[in-house]
């Protein structure tokens, strides 16, 4: 159970998390919203300075020095090529880690997270118990770690582009 302090921070860190991420994306020219918890799939709506073309982003935060970022069972669903998460590594106050971004599309991670629980449920557990078929916990391995089937976050480090091409095509 988290204590009062550690709700508290993790909150603020994850809304900063959005905020920081939303600034970035107007730094390269975009135009970014953030939904303030006002759209259940949505936490910023990216649109090219026209407003012609969206994308719509998942924000989830992390540790920078953590090995997993906690996703949820909506990062099984492709939810189309206008949808992506990002995932923002929000360093403690007072640290030398940088921050770290991740952006990944929504295919990409509800692929990867499909298989990483179906390899996670199919094997057995400690004294060779099986898994519970109904774990709603979803998550990434975070760099330098792999997950599962193999597959890395690494390398959709940075990759803003990915978003810039979306919303301008």
């Amino acid at each position: 159970m988290l204590k009062q302090e550690e709700r508290k921070d993790k909150g603020h860190r994850r809304d900063a998390s959005q905020f920081f991420i939303a600034g970035e994306l107007c730094r390269r020219g975009l135009i970014a919203v953030v939904t303030l918890g006002n759209c259940p799939n949505t936490d910023i709506l990216c649109s090219n300075v026209e407003g012609t073309r969206f994308a719509h982003i998942q924000v989830k935060t992390f540790v920078p020095g953590n090995k997993t970022c906690s996703l949820g069972l909506k990062s099984e669903i492709d939810y189309g090529e206008n949808f992506f998460w990002i995932l923002g590594g929000i360093p403690k106050p007072n640290t030398n880690s940088g921050f770290e971004y991740f952006v990944i599309p929504s295919g990409i991670m509800a692929k990867n997270m499909r298989e990483c629980f179906k390899m996670w449920r199919d094997t057995p557990g400690k004294d060779g118990r099986p898994h519970d078929p109904e774990n709603k916990f979803r998550g990434t391995f975070l760099p330098p770690l792999k997950n599962r089937n193999g597959w890395s976050v690494e390398e959709y480090r940075n990759r803003w582009d990915l978003i810039e091409k979306c919303v301008s095509m």
